[in-house]
């Protein structure tokens, strides 16, 4: 991962971290207040959770705000879905942070969360349903883990008991083919899943992740000389090494920083891991060599 890295564990910002810390304890909080304000014991409304859900009715009456607020709502009735929300975001955030910032980060987050609910919303327009969860941005952030560090290997606890050893890119495609399995039983042909399950918005998910990391990461984020012949190649394109270089004006207005630096050095890292040294083309080679002296200055 990123964070093991020496060069990671360098004093930075507590900045991003505190924007993840708030992001959770914003989840955290609104589960509760969730919990309270729909308890019917307590005189509270047993249908708030819908009017803060995305949900096909709300949308036809132009409750668009809601594609924000269904991500702080999770199923009350099974404490693994805001678990799950939780415990992705921390680690993925760990990881994620350092090389993106706050500000990217959440970015990706509330977009795959956006796009989440407008696929979801566009594959249950007939027959409607519920969609509630943060569960949407989490893939999205696991899309774009995969696509920076494909070939690095992930340990976790499944279900918190069981350990697990895979490695992003197998990780993001498997997620990808069961989603699409449950779409078209689940949501497509109409079954009735056992738990709170939207597939469909999961699919968004991670195409949020990967259009962002198509888009805003595939491109180079660098070129520590100055010159357009000194940039990285990226995954996926990096086993052919063919990818046109950026024009002069594409770099010049990018300035050069230490954490892009360190993504595409983890990532060579990473290759070499993977495939060795010998799979590194001359310009990723030369890139790590003047890289060096970029994450040395203090």
């Amino acid at each position: 991962m990123l964070s093991d890295r020496s060069y990671m564990r360098e004093p930075q910002s507590n900045r991003g971290f505190t924007a993840l810390a708030w992001l959770i304890s914003a989840i955290i909080g609104a589960f509760i207040i969730q919990i309270f304000a729909s308890s019917i014991w307590l005189h509270g409304d047993p249908n708030i959770t819908t009017r803060l859900a995305v949900t096909v009715s709300g949308l036809k009456e132009l409750r668009f705000w809601t594609i924000g607020s269904y991500s702080l709502l999770h199923s009350t009735d099974n404490l693994a879905h805001i678990l799950g929300v939780v415990g992705g975001l921390f680690f993925l955030g760990r990881g994620l942070i350092p090389a993106l910032g706050p500000s990217r980060f959440l970015g990706v987050y509330f977009g795959a969360v956006a796009l989440g609910a407008v696929v979801w919303a566009a594959v249950n327009w007939e027959h409607g349903g519920v969609l509630i969860g943060g569960a949407a941005g989490v893939y999205g952030l696991i899309a774009l883990y995969a696509c920076l560090y494909p070939n690095t290997e992930l340990s976790f606890l499944f279900f918190f008991v069981f350990p697990v050893t895979i490695k992003p890119k197998h990780l993001a495609w498997g997620l990808a083919l069961a989603d699409v399995l449950a779409c078209i039983y689940y949501e497509v042909l109409g079954a009735k899943a056992p738990f709170v399950y939207s597939p469909s918005a999961h699919l968004g998910g991670l195409a949020a992740g990967f259009l962002y990391y198509r888009f805003a990461c595939a491109t180079p984020l660098i070129a520590p000389t100055g010159s357009a012949e000194h940039a990285p190649a990226t995954w996926p394109n990096r086993k052919s090494g063919n990818s046109p270089p950026p024009s002069s004006s594409q770099t010049a207005n990018r300035p050069i920083r230490r954490e892009e630096t360190r993504v595409e050095v983890d990532r060579i890292l990473d290759k070499i891991n993977s495939t060795g040294i010998a799979s590194l083309t001359v310009v990723e080679k030369r890139f790590l060599d003047e890289a060096k002296s970029t994450l040395t200055k203090r």
